[in-house]
């Protein structure tokens, strides 16, 4: 893998925000965005207890899906409270995506501010928390919806790794979903790492950047910018999604949630070993086709 540095700046003027990295949908850290927010320093595990800490959420494992999996489906469910005293008591490689913790506690909005000078268009609906034990993994991915996100880390460090959407096939994704056949997990520790290059040599052309967020960096990623992260230290993170400001990226978003899930979810459950295989033969196919047109 070719991978650079997120470019990393303190502050950024809505004009160079939008020439250098919003219209040529490049990522990138900005470290004091968060500072003035009340969030900075208020929120914390014993905060979110109190506050929402007998809501019932799913949790993952850093166990990759398989032929029989239903995207987002969660491998057990726990009080908020108690999963976040889990955390606090030490690793664990449990983590909580796509928790809408606003909804159940809708003051925590006043919170922080949106970021209007630099996007618009906005989900205020849909403000997501994301919650991790140190260890744990969130497997690469790019976020079906095709939004742009300005993603905020509270509390902990956090290794991203972050191809564009144009590495799909080198990420060898699986057809009709938003996932890699691929692991990444431990990919920067080659003594631990599950990234098997020789079963998946076309990674090692992809070209993508890495990072590490600390508390209070807030990172963009452009709309379908495939990802992995990994929770180094506990800690929690907020995204802030926005629609595609044109027709076309909005449409193949509400295609990806509308068409291509559904019929991902029904051919699972009707041919589950025949799909995945199928989809699986695609993968290697298309990375092979990209391998061979090399000089």
């Amino acid at each position: 893998m070719e991978l650079k540095q997120i470019d990393t700046v303190s502050h950024i003027s809505p004009e160079a925000f939008r020439a250098g990295y919003y219209e040529p949908r490049k990522p990138l850290v900005i470290t004091e965005l968060s500072k003035e927010w009340p969030a900075y320093t208020k929120w914390n595990w014993d905060y979110f207890i109190k506050v929402v800490g007998d809501q019932k959420v799913g949790v993952y494992d850093n166990v990759k899906s398989d032929a029989y999996t239903p995207i987002n489906k969660a491998d057990g469910y726990l009080k908020f409270g108690e999963y976040l005293n889990m955390v606090k008591s030490g690793p664990i490689a449990l983590r909580i995506f796509l928790f809408n913790i606003f909804q159940h506690a809708p003051e925590l909005v006043e919170d922080f501010t949106w970021p209007e000078t630099l996007m618009k268009n906005y989900a205020k609906r849909y403000p997501m928390l994301f919650t991790g034990g140190a260890g744990s993994v969130t497997h690469m991915h790019f976020d079906i919806d095709l939004s742009h996100i300005l993603h905020t880390q509270f509390m902990g460090r956090k290794r991203v790794l972050l191809f564009p959407f144009e590495e799909q096939y080198r990420l060898y994704r699986k057809p009709f979903e938003v996932l890699s056949f691929a692991n990444f997990e431990k990919y920067a520790y080659p003594a631990e790492s599950k990234l098997d290059i020789k079963q998946f040599p076309a990674i090692q052309d992809a070209r993508g950047y890495e990072i590490i967020l600390e508390h209070g960096h807030t990172l963009f990623m452009p709309a379908g910018y495939w990802h992995h992260m990994e929770y180094i230290d506990s800690g929690f993170a907020m995204s802030l999604r926005a629609l595609q400001e044109s027709m076309m990226g909005k449409l193949k978003g509400a295609w990806n949630l509308f068409g291509m899930r559904n019929i991902d979810t029904m051919m699972k459950k009707a041919f589950p070993e025949w799909w995945y295989h199928t989809k699986r033969e695609k993968a290697f196919d298309a990375a092979k086709k990209l391998l061979q047109q090399q000089p």
